[in-house]
């Protein structure tokens, strides 16, 4: 009996001649586990390793281009000898921006992003009142490790409040309002007096990191490190709940949105070089993309969050959706890394700030010998 002959067209389909790829096409490897147990040389084949693990290994190539423009030296025409407002006064060749959303702060990233700012790696924060608050009461009382799966209903029964599988009991917000209620009462009369303090979000959320004085919280820092924070939405959170109860116990305080607009698109327009690292999406992805708009686009970007394009939001929209309205430029190399920033951001930042600064300071304490 002869056998059947294949059926040409289904051979051909399935064996689709191939044509060559460009000789320099990376090749998929991992990491060989028997070179050791060596978190570094894992991180570095990520770049190979196909799917978000390549998108983390390029994330990692952006920022550390970032840190390369950073250090080279301020010309001369751009040391910004007569700036007087010290929060956007021009520091390096490249300005750093920040972005990240409040359960970042609730959960254990705070560390890392106090880590950036405690060492001025980074130039500017924007960040939603969450963002604030939370690294406040962090200094006043614990957030507790929970479940995703926790009743909401008996959670509300028992004065506890869920974020994600976090835990913050109410009487975490009632401590922070006994601490903030008093400054913002200052803060009114530094208003009505001879000083007619304006107040910005930026420059309540300095006056809130000076009095805080606790060397664990990120606004702690950016006030010492004279780092300004923006919060276009800083009434959107516990902190705003404090400024309506106050509005009623002592009224007239007054936060002016304009005159941070001005400080932080200002920050982009002198910027010599740009870099945006935004974690997560909504007003604090927008608000940093927007103002590098006014200078025709950030030169180096990374996004991580875990949004989709499909519906049209900004939180889920890809770089080069950036790149169309001039937000990032058009010979940039953005990178987003669809991901939830718990998991990758302390990867991140380890391996290019935190490298770098170890580095640095090595080397520094050999020259000092």
């Amino acid at each position: 009996m002869e056998k059947p002959e294949e059926p040409a067209l289904a051979k051909e389909a399935v064996l689709q001649e191939s044509t060559k790829l460009p000789t320099d096409t990376p090749i998929v490897r991992g990491y060989d586990w028997n070179d050791g147990y060596d978190y570094s040389k894992l991180f570095s084949t990520y770049l190979h390793s196909g799917f978000q693990a390549t998108n983390l290994g390029k994330a990692i190539e952006e920022i550390r281009k970032m840190i390369d423009a950073r250090r080279v030296p301020l010309p001369e025409d751009k040391l910004d000898e007569y700036e007087e407002d010290e929060f956007i006064k021009r520091r390096s060749s490249c300005t750093i921006f920040l972005g990240y959303t409040s359960n970042m702060v609730s959960a254990g990233v705070r560390e890392t992003i106090r880590f950036l700012v405690q060492h001025r790696l980074v130039d500017a924060i924007v960040t939603t009142a969450g963002g604030v608050e939370e690294d406040l009461i962090k200094c006043l009382a614990p957030t507790f490790v929970g479940s995703f799966e926790l009743v909401g209903r008996e959670l509300r029964e028992r004065g506890i409040n869920r974020i994600g599988n976090l835990l913050v009991p109410n009487e975490n917000y009632c401590k922070f309002e006994n601490w903030v209620i008093p400054l913002l009462d200052e803060m009114l009369e530094e208003q009505k007096s001879e000083k007619r303090t304006l107040w910005t979000p930026s420059k309540v959320i300095a006056r809130l990191g000076e009095r805080i004085n606790d060397e664990s919280s990120i606004y702690y820092w950016a006030a010492k490190n004279r780092i300004p924070v923006f919060s276009p939405a800083l009434t959107d959170g516990s902190l705003g709940d404090m400024m309506y109860f106050h509005s009623f116990r002592n009224p007239g305080l007054v936060v002016d949105i304009v005159s941070d607009l001005r400080r932080l698109n200002t920050m982009a327009v002198k910027a010599v070089q740009s870099g945006m690292i935004i974690v997560g999406g909504g007003v604090i992805k927008h608000h940093i993309c927007n103002a590098n708009l006014m200078r025709n686009g950030a030169d180096y970007s990374v996004f991580i969050n875990t949004a989709s394009e499909y519906d049209g939001s900004d939180s889920g929209a890809r770089p080069d959706e950036a790149v169309s309205w001039g937000k990032i430029k058009k010979d940039a190399s953005p990178v987003k890394v669809y991901a939830e920033a718990s998991l990758v951001f302390p990867i991140l930042v380890g391996e290019t700030f935190v490298k770098e600064h170890f580095r640095v300071k090595a080397e520094q304490e050999r020259n000092s010998k």
